[in-house]
């Protein structure tokens, strides 16, 4: 058996920003105001499942306690094809603030998600100066399908989500033939889907409410602050000189 002095040897870590779990950190008074979350929607079809299935979520959000909004994409220019001060960028940016969780709902086109879809994700960059727009939020993914069901979309999302810096809840929800699944007036129909739906929907709620008030601790990163301590010694350097 190896001895507790050598794999407690950490040559190549920097020890002034290594730092013990702190169970205190994690247990700070809840918040007591609803739960923000934002829904994403990837289609701009006057019937448009995704969005059918957006607002379904956005009625069981509201049920569960949520406070929610929605970004229509209507009228999102492509990315690069504007600057950021284009009005939809900036109301995108400004939900995705505001949001402490979020839901990203997409159809499955070709095998993926929508060109819609990923267009307001690479709206929302990973930094705007100090600030982090997604980093700590949750997220939920979901997509609807014309055919067989897939989860083409869904894994997608969740790769974005991680390279977002979110926290994207284990549940998922995926809709086949979604043109079977809601009726005339655009409700979803009950069914084994609508189940997963609501699972998904109250999976997020908990998850958002058990993490947005330690999000910045859960977030922080031993490699940020040794980063962060290197610039600082870098400027007061400099101011030395």
């Amino acid at each position: 058996m190896p001895r507790a002095s050598v794999l407690s040897d950490l040559p190549a870590a920097s020890l002034n920003h290594l730092r013990q779990p702190d169970l205190e950190a994690l247990r700070v008074p809840f918040s007591s105001h609803p739960p923000r979350i934002l829904i994403l929607y990837g289609s701009l079809r006057i019937v448009s499942y995704s969005r059918l299935l957006a607002e379904e979520v956005g009625r069981l959000l509201t049920h569960f306690g949520a406070e929610v909004k929605f970004f229509n994409p209507e009228g999102l220019p492509l990315p690069d094809a504007a600057p950021t001060s284009h009005p939809k960028v900036q109301e995108l940016r400004e939900l995705s603030a505001w949001s402490e969780g979020q839901v990203w709902v997409s159809p499955e086109r070709h095998g993926a998600m929508s060109g819609i879809m990923k267009a307001q994700i690479d709206w929302i960059p990973l930094s705007v100066g100090s600030v982090r727009p997604t980093q700590g939020r949750t997220l939920a993914v979901m997509q609807v399908s014309g055919g067989s069901q897939s989860f083409n979309a869904v894994n997608q999302m969740r790769i974005l989500g991680r390279w977002m810096r979110m926290i994207t809840i284990p549940n998922q929800s995926s809709v086949a033939k979604a043109y079977q699944e809601f009726d005339a007036d655009g409700r979803m129909k009950p069914s084994s889907y609508y189940d997963r739906v609501v699972d998904v929907t109250e999976e997020l709620v908990k998850f958002t409410l058990l993490t947005r008030d330690v999000s910045s601790y859960l977030t922080d990163r031993y490699s940020e602050r040794k980063e962060e301590a290197g610039k600082l010694e870098q400027r007061v350097n400099l101011r030395s000189l």
